[in-house]
């Protein structure tokens, strides 16, 4: 049999087409499973805007978020009449327990750990304000890698294996964070247009996940689309997404407690109307439907 030198180059190019293709396939990436939510209401948190949430042995610490000056109008809110913030100790009924003040600014993260409650300003002054029981603030220190004055805003956090977790709005990214030195350790970059709570899942085994609230730009409940996001905590890779099912609740504060994921409705949402959410103030459980 005699191959001219046409056909020859004809074979080598579909062969060459072929073994690409193969690599290709070989190489894609899964599709990252997708799931659907939906949410039960548990209790009301006390009086405010419940904007985030942490596990504590005796319950649940909930922070209250005051929009002020221009927050306040963006929110159409009424103008606090002071600016301090409460976190609140619950129980899993909703009784309080206790109350601690911070000096935090439009509080849209908060963890607890290490003995203190950690306070996520998103208002100038900014930064982490790291407060003890007994309302003492103890350090405020903007987040890493930013001016040194601002260092952006926060929308999450969490504190974990003696480390603490950022949602960091000007990076973009969940950052972990040495809370004594204060150095920055690990980015997990993130796409969403609107990020939230975080919240550790170590029910995988490995390094631990990360949850993080996720969300789309809207007007108001009715068409409103939020979900979540899972990504290694050691690698950074997406791992599974979710999304609400109409007439869930407004998620924005996360947290996990015995292996369910629980939220709050804060009331507050970019471009809604105040108190736009019929579940306005409500703790509440995450389940995939």
């Amino acid at each position: 049999m005699i191959i001219n030198k046409r056909e020859f180059l004809m074979g080598a190019a579909g062969l060459s087409l072929a073994l690409a293709a193969r690599a290709f396939a070989a190489e894609a990436p899964k599709a990252v499973p997708h799931r659907k939510l939906k949410t039960t209401r548990l209790f009301k948190s006390p009086e405010g805007f419940p904007n985030c949430i942490a596990v504590a042995p005796e319950g649940l610490w909930i922070a209250e978020q005051k929009p002020s000056g221009a927050n306040a109008v963006f929110y159409h809110a009424p103008e606090p009449k002071e600016l301090t913030e409460k976190v609140w100790l619950v129980d899993w009924n909703g009784k309080v327990l206790k109350t601690v003040t911070t000096q935090c600014r439009n509080t849209s993260g908060m963890a607890f750990g290490g003995g203190y409650i950690w306070s996520c300003a998103n208002e100038a002054p900014n930064g982490v304000f790291q407060t003890d029981l007994n309302s003492k603030q103890i350090s405020h220190r903007q987040i890493p890698l930013g001016p040194a004055k601002d260092g952006g805003g926060c929308h999450g956090a969490m504190y974990q294996d003696g480390k603490l977790w950022l949602a960091c709005l000007r990076l973009k990214g969940i950052l972990r964070v040495d809370p004594t030195t204060w150095t920055p350790e690990f980015l997990i970059p993130y796409s969403t247009p609107r990020a939230h709570g975080i919240a550790w899942d170590g029910t995988g085994g490995g390094g631990g996940a990360i949850w993080l609230i996720t969300g789309q730009e809207s007007t108001g409940y009715a068409n409103g689309q939020a979900g979540l996001a899972k990504y290694d905590a050691v690698t950074g890779a997406l791992l599974e997404t979710a999304e609400f099912l109409p007439g869930s609740c407004d998620p924005h504060g996360l947290a996990m407690h015995d292996g369910a994921l629980i939220s709050c409705d804060a009331g507050v949402h970019p471009n809604w109307p105040l108190n736009d959410s019929p579940h306005q103030g409500w703790i509440f459980r995450i389940e995939f439907a």
